[in-house]
Parts: C-alpha cells; sequence; structure tokens
C-alpha cells in the first residue's frame, strides 16, 4: 500500500458537524478537539474533570476565538454518569455526526468502576459501549453518524477471558488486562459496523490507534514513561489515525488506522491490519452480548 502524507490539510471543512470527543481535556482527545474546532465543527469535549475541560477550551479559544466548543462532564467510570451526559446532550443538540471514544486508562492499578467492573475494559471498553449505545438515536439522526474506536498497538496483547472477565478468580496482570480493553474496542467496532449495514443505517464504524505518542496515558509504567519521550511521536502525529478514522470521506465501515511507519510505532496514517482473533466473530458477538449484561444497555 502506498504511504500517502495524510495530514489536518485533508480535513475537510466541518461547519454544522456535531462532534464528541471523550477525554478531551489532554493528549489526543485535546488535539483532536483542537483540530476540529479550527476545522469549524462543534465540538462537545465530554471530560471527567470539567475545571480542566475548561482551561483547555479556553486555551483553544485563545488562538481562535470563534470555536464552537462545549465542555460537559462525563466520567465512563459510571453507567450512571453515562447516562446522565447522554440526557444533558440531547437536551442541547438535535443530532451527533461524529462520536471519537477516545479517552482510556492504561496499565494502572488494579480497581474497580462505580459498578464493580474491572477499571480498563469497564471505562475503555464498557463506558464507551454504553455511551455510543444510547447515543445511537442521536447518530441515526446525521446524514452520515460516525462513531470511531481508539485501540492500540496493545491488542495484539489481548486475549479476553470470558470466564473471568473481571479479574476476579487471577491474578491481576494489568498489562494483559489493557490488552485484552483494546482488543475489546477492535471487537466492538467490527461488529457495531456490522450490526449498521444489517439495519441500513447510515452510520460508519471505524478505528484507529495512534502508534507509540508520547502522552500521559502510561503514566502508571516506568517503562512506558521512559522510552516514550525518546521513541514516541508527538501528539500532532499521534492524533491523525483518529482524524483520518473520523472526517476521510473515503473511509469505509471497519476500516482501521494507524501510523505507516516500522511496526506501526510512527509515521502519517494508512489502513492497518488487526490481528487475527480480532476478527473472531464469535469472539465479538460474546463481548456484545457480555456488555450489554454488565452494562444494562441494550442497542
Amino acid at each position: 500500500m502506498a504511504k500517502s502524507k495524510w495530514s489536518n490539510k485533508n480535513i475537510a471543512n466541518q461547519k454544522n458537524k456535531v462532534i464528541i470527543i471523550t477525554g478531551a481535556s489532554s493528549g489526543l482527545g485535546k488535539q483532536a478537539t483542537k483540530v476540529l474546532a479550527y476545522k469549524n465543527a462543534t465540538v462537545i469535549m465530554a471530560v471527567r474533570n470539567i475545571i480542566k475541560g475548561e482551561q483547555v477550551a479556553q486555551e483553544i479559544k485563545s488562538t481562535q476565538s470563534d470555536a464552537q466548543i462545549e465542555v460537559m462532564e462525563l466520567d465512563l467510570n459510571s453507567i450512571a454518569s453515562v447516562t446522565s451526559f447522554v440526557t444533558e446532550f440531547s437536551k442541547s443538540f438535535e443530532k451527533l455526526d461524529i462520536l471519537i471514544n477516545n479517552a482510556g486508562v492504561m496499565a494502572c492499578p488494579f480497581s474497580k468502576t462505580k459498578d464493580g467492573l474491572e477499571i480498563q475494559m469497564g471505562v475503555n471498553h464498557m463506558g464507551h459501549f454504553a455511551l455510543t449505545g444510547l447515543l445511537m438515536p442521536m447518530l441515526r439522526k446525521s446524514k452520515a453518524g460516525r462513531v470511531v474506536a481508539t485501540s492500540s498497538m496493545a491488542h495484539k496483547q489481548g486475549n479476553i477471558n470470558f470466564d473471568d472477565i473481571n479479574w476476579a478468580n487471577r491474578n491481576y496482570s494489568t498489562t494483559k488486562a489493557y490488552g485484552d480493553s483494546k482488543l475489546a474496542n477492535l471487537y466492538f467496532a467490527y461488529e457495531l459496523a456490522r450490526k449498521c449495514k444489517v439495519e441500513g443505517n447510515n452510520i460508519k464504524v471505524t478505528a484507529a490507534h495512534p502508534g507509540w505518542t508520547n502522552t500521559d496515558l502510561g503514566q502508571h509504567s516506568l517503562v512506558f514513561s521512559f522510552l516514550s519521550p525518546l521513541l514516541g511521536q508527538g501528539v500532532e502525529n499521534g492524533t491523525l489515525p483518529t482524524l483520518r478514522a473520523a472526517t476521510d470521506e473515503s473511509a469505509n465501515a471497519g476500516d482501521y488506522y494507524g501510523p505507516s511507519g516500522w511496526q506501526e510505532i510512527k509515521g502519517f496514517p494508512v489502513i492497518v491490519p488487526s490481528n487475527k482473533l480480532s476478527k473472531d466473530t464469535g469472539k465479538a458477538k460474546k463481548l456484545w452480548d457480555v456488555s450489554e449484561e454488565l452494562t444494562g444497555i441494550k442497542y
């Protein structure tokens, strides 16, 4: 595949588009907010920390005074918070054009969400599963709705144990749990894409990973924190796969974008392959059923 140098210049004017970005107060989410606001989209920063979110919004508006940015509270650690966010969003907006499921936690110590789920699977997958499900009616109202799932190279280390998805009966491996959650992001994207095709709606589902990007996501990993400044790419480049997955009009349902360089660590965004396990439709459907049961959200 030719390695095109896709960049922010390739993003069309996003005027009149309403875009939600989770985890928008730092890292990839902050950069995506900045770029899409500059492209004239109305961007909703869905963040856990409202004060931090407002600071980022004001920072962006200081260089583009007419940027359309709203900050709304969303804690993916809590299904109740997800439900409340969707209720408030639906009061203010008539449709949703793009949902970028960007927020995540990585390699953190064992803990549980407010609903009793293992924290990485709970935040990275289950919270976004619930959010997307509740927002489907708003996405259907768009002429060309789109959902972007953010995965990782770490999905290749994932292999979900459906008999113990919350790590109640195993010694906890934070890196394994992270890999499982990133594999879950791909199962979700591919299964949702299949379901949208069957339904015949206008929603396109894509996925992306940022390669090795130097953000604070790996703060709980000493190795990651040490190597990121040396090996990782800047957040401006690391966000490009997500932006392409969200805005490229030539993207197809189920496309997965990542960096074009060696081992997909860095480079310009292109379509990349995910591993064989991520294409297992049986496991994807099983995760879907488990996710509906654990979140209480049915599509």
